[in-house]
């Protein structure tokens, strides 16, 4: 089986091979990381007996998820190792930023050999697969090599679901290879369960991506970027994050409209993908509105730029000690902020942008906290939605398009409590904009139900650490 594979693999890795270095040449992408993902030369852990959890997040999305579960595992097992591996640069460079004191480097490709040098160099004890990545030859090393093997914070549509069964036994013998199934829900229970992975490990832990989210939006982080970007208490916050084409010129066409009305709106946008940024500055260029980015804040006068590190893991100490979501969170943004009054189109740094262009990877968390009015992209176009669990914990007004299938339970949740709004394509976003600022109550409605539904859904993360603790422990 594992040289059939290999054989499938590289017939996969040849036809694909056209478009990859059309990729590296044109978007940068594709050109890091061939060592360890071809031979497995991946870093070399020292030698030691403590024990070793080797997590494996696939992108941006999933690293996000990691670091409360570490923190769990070493307050439960100080003396045990993390390494963290990545498939996507953009993940890389955000794993290498979250965990600088950490191994962090690219998973080797499911091809027999280079799984198989990536685990001598290892030495996992147990091997956590972050959301669903079934690889037969990457969980066949685990095995031969004695870890244990964990599927973490699982999820599996029901596409996924049907595209599986048709694969059943195949998909059964890689799955009674695992030794823990911790999913989110009861519904991807049942679907583990009937393809095949024993009933008996598989345990409804919840959803990871709820104790991620910071809900005080008073946090270190967040404060930090307010000032970079030069937000004041009575400005208005209209942020689309995770966007992708069309959904950055939608927003700005929102804000345009508006602008004139609410001088104190801001736009702030933050693309999902750094290869957009140039070309979502050439469309903000095009427009002849007055922006600027991210990466230029620092070099304003009066301003630093210290994060670091530490870009976009908010710290959970409040500088004040009390939590916004407690209390009407923009009692200041009110329609008597309207034209009319004097234009207050200059911050406290004597720029007139009212504009900004996040061009950093890693922060979108933290600049969520800045927010009044939140629309969460991929969610107009084709990719099926982003985390809209981030803004709901912060307490913004929550919105987002109707394609949202990679989050369909979370989606559904929402709604059912009032946490979010749907909404069509652009002129249905402008309407929603609107409304949140000419019923600032109605907004404050909305963020308090989305903040109070986060945090009713937290605490998988300590029960995944307590299965996962309990199955290192097993390892002989």
């Amino acid at each position: 089986m594992p040289y059939l594979l290999n054989l499938v693999y590289l017939l996969a890795l040849l036809a694909a091979a056209p478009y990859l270095l059309w990729k590296a040449l044109r978007a940068g992408k594709y050109r890091q990381g061939w060592a360890a993902k071809l031979a497995g030369r991946v870093p070399s852990r020292r030698a030691g007996n403590w024990p070793c959890f080797w997590l494996h997040a696939v992108s941006v999305g999933e690293v996000n998820l990691l670091p409360r579960l570490i923190e769990d595992l070493q307050r439960r097992l100080p003396e045990a190792e993390c390494v963290v591996s990545t498939t996507t640069r953009t993940g890389m460079e955000l794993a290498q930023k979250k965990y600088p004191n950490l191994t962090v480097f690219y998973c080797p490709l499911d091809f027999s050999w280079a799984v198989g040098a990536a685990m001598r160099r290892i030495r996992p004890d147990v091997l956590v697969l972050v959301e669903l990545e079934l690889w037969p030859n990457l969980i066949r090393a685990a095995r031969r090599w004695g870890a244990r093997v964990a599927v973490v914070n699982g999820r599996l549509s029901e596409a996924s679901f049907r595209s599986y069964r048709r694969i059943r036994p195949l998909v059964a013998s890689v799955l009674r290879q695992i030794d823990l199934v911790a999913v989110q829900d009861e519904t991807y229970a049942q679907r583990f369960r009937r393809l095949g992975a024993p009933a008996d490990r598989v345990h409804v832990t919840g959803s990871m991506k709820y104790d991620g989210a910071q809900t005080d939006r008073d946090n270190a982080t967040t404060q930090q970027l307010r000032h970079l970007a030069g937000l004041g208490d009575d400005d208005i916050v209209f942020l689309a994050g995770s966007t992708q084409e069309p959904e950055e010129r939608l927003a700005l066409d929102v804000w345009r409209q508006l602008s004139a009305e609410w001088p104190r709106l801001r736009l702030i946008l933050v693309p999902r993908h750094p290869e957009r940024f140039e070309a979502v500055a050439r469309m903000l260029d095009a427009s002849g509105v007055p922006w600027e980015r991210r990466t230029t804040l620092a070099d304003r006068p009066g301003s630093t730029d210290t994060l670091g590190a530490t870009a976009g893991l908010p710290s959970s100490a409040s500088k004040t000690g009390k939590t916004k979501g407690d209390s009407p969170i923009f009692a200041s943004a009110a329609p008597s902020q309207k034209s009319g009054q004097s234009p207050v189109g200059e911050d406290a740094r004597g720029t007139r942008a009212r504009v900004l262009l996040v061009d950093a990877i890693g922060e979108l968390g933290a600049w969520w906290g800045t927010a009044r009015v939140a629309f969460v992209g991929g969610s107009l176009g084709s990719r099926g939605g982003q985390n809209m669990i981030e803004p709901a914990a912060y307490g913004a007004a929550v919105c987002f398009g109707p394609n949202t299938r990679n989050f369909r339970d979370v989606v559904a949740s929402m709604l059912a409590h009032e946490a979010a709004v749907v909404v069509e394509d652009g002129h249905a976003l402008g309407r929603f904009v609107r409304r949140m600022l000419e019923h600032p109550e109605q907004s404050d409605r909305l963020g308090r139900h989305a903040r109070a539904f986060v945090l009713s859904q937290q605490g998988a993360t300590a029960r995944t650490g307590q299965l996962l603790v309990r199955l290192c422990g097993e390892v002989s």
